[in-house]
C-alpha cells in the first residue's frame, strides 16, 4: 500500500504527460497558434446551471472581495481574440466544486484552444489532426466517427431530443429501467437530456476510435450559436473514444446581446435550483461588443486523454496527486 506522501501515479506517467504537452506545443507552433496564460483568479465566474465552482476571500485592507477560481479560461481567452491575439491555445488547471470520481478530479487540466475564421467542421478537422499526432504510435484508432446528437440519439432510444415530450421520455425510462430518472429530471427537457445521453449513450461511444458528436440542442449550449440552418440546434462538438467525454467544442457565439440574455437566463434558472449565486462576467460582454472575430473553440482533458492512452480506469492513476493525496 502506498504512503500518502507518494504520487497516484507512475513516474512513467509523469513521463508521457510531459511528451503529450511537448508534442501539443509542437502541434499549435507549427500552425503559428499563439500560446497564452490567463489568470486562474476572476472578480466573476461562469453561470453554467450545472456547474459549482471553488472561491476564495481577497484580503487587501479594507476591503475584502470573493474571487472565483475559473472553471475554463474561455472568457478571458475570448477578451484576447476580441483584442486582436489571433488564434490562441493554452494549457492550464481548472477548477470545478463537488465533481469527484472515477473520471472527475475538482482540479483537472485542459488544453483549450481558439481558431480564428474556423467553422465547426473545420476545429473538427483540426481536433482529428490533433488527435492523430497525440495517438499516433501509442494507441490504435479506428476510422474517426462523426454523428449528429439528434442521430445518435434517436438510434439508441427511439426518441427525438430536439422534440420534449415527458410522457414519451418517462415511458422510456421505465423501460430502460431507470425510474429514477422521473423524479430527478421532472419537466426539465435539458435534465432529461443529460440523464438518458450519459447513462444510455455515452458508454457504448467511440469503441476504439475518435466519435464526435455535433449538432446539440438548442438548450444545451450557453456559448454556442444557433446553427443557421436549424435554429433547434447550435453548432457544437464534443468527442468520445471509449465512452469517456474527451472535450467540448463551439463555433462561437459572438453576438452580445444575445450572450447577456443566456447569462440573464441561466442566473434564473441557478437561482430556482438554489445554486449559489454568481457574478455575470460584464467583461465578456463588453469585449463582444468590441467585436470577437469569428471563431471556434475546443477544450479537452489532458487528464481523461491519459486515462484512454494508458488504458487507466480511473483519473486517479494519471495524475501526480490525486484530492485525496493533495
Amino acid at each position: 500500500m502506498q504512503s500518502d506522501w507518494q504520487p497516484s501515479c507512475s513516474i512513467e506517467l509523469l513521463r508521457l504527460r510531459a511528451q503529450l504537452l511537448a508534442e501539443i506545443r509542437g502541434f499549435f507552433s507549427a500552425r503559428a497558434v499563439l500560446e497564452v496564460e490567463t489568470p486562474l483568479l476572476s472578480y466573476s465566474s461562469g453561470t453554467d446551471p450545472q456547474l459549482d465552482f471553488f472561491t476564495s476571500d481577497y484580503c487587501s485592507y479594507p476591503l475584502q472581495q470573493t474571487l472565483y477560481l475559473q472553471t475554463s479560461p474561455e472568457f478571458a481567452m475570448k477578451r484576447l481574440l476580441a483584442a486582436g491575439s489571433g488564434s490562441i491555445y493554452q494549457i492550464c488547471k481548472a477548477f470545478r466544486n463537488g465533481e469527484s470520481g472515477r473520471t472527475h478530479n475538482p482540479e483537472f487540466t485542459i488544453i483549450e484552444w481558439y481558431s480564428v475564421d474556423f467553422t465547426l467542421t473545420q476545429l473538427m478537422d483540426e481536433i482529428a489532426d490533433l488527435i492523430a499526432v497525440l495517438f499516433k504510435d501509442r494507441y490504435q484508432l479506428e476510422t474517426t466517427q462523426r454523428i449528429s446528437y439528434q442521430e445518435v440519439f434517436y438510434k439508441n432510444t427511439g426518441l427525438d431530443p430536439l422534440l420534449f415530450n415527458y410522457e414519451q421520455y418517462s415511458a422510456y425510462a421505465l423501460k430502460s429501467e431507470s425510474p429514477e430518472a422521473i423524479e430527478l429530471c421532472k419537466a426539465d427537457h435539458n435534465a432529461w437530456l443529460d440523464f438518458i445521453f450519459s447513462h444510455h449513450i455515452q458508454p457504448s461511444m467511440g469503441k476504439n476510435a475518435l466519435c464526435m458528436v455535433y449538432g446539440y440542442p438548442a438548450c444545451q449550449s450557453s456559448l454556442a450559436r444557433i446553427n443557421k440552418d436549424n435554429s433547434k440546434v447550435t453548432d457544437r462538438v464534443e468527442i468520445f473514444i471509449n465512452g469517456i467525454e474527451l472535450g467540448n467544442g463551439y463555433y462561437e457565439l459572438t453576438d452580445a446581446q444575445e450572450q447577456n440574455q443566456r447569462f440573464d437566463k441561466e442566473i434564473e434558472l441557478r437561482q430556482q435550483s438554489n445554486r449559489p449565486i454568481i457574478v455575470k462576467n460584464t467583461q465578456l460582454i463588453a469585449a463582444l461588443e468590441a467585436g470577437l472575430p469569428e471563431c471556434s473553440g475546443m477544450a479537452i482533458g489532458i487528464d481523461r486523454l491519459l486515462m484512454v492512452l494508458t488504458k487507466n480506469n480511473h483519473i486517479e492513476d494519471v495524475i501526480p496527486f490525486s484530492l485525496a493525496r493533495s
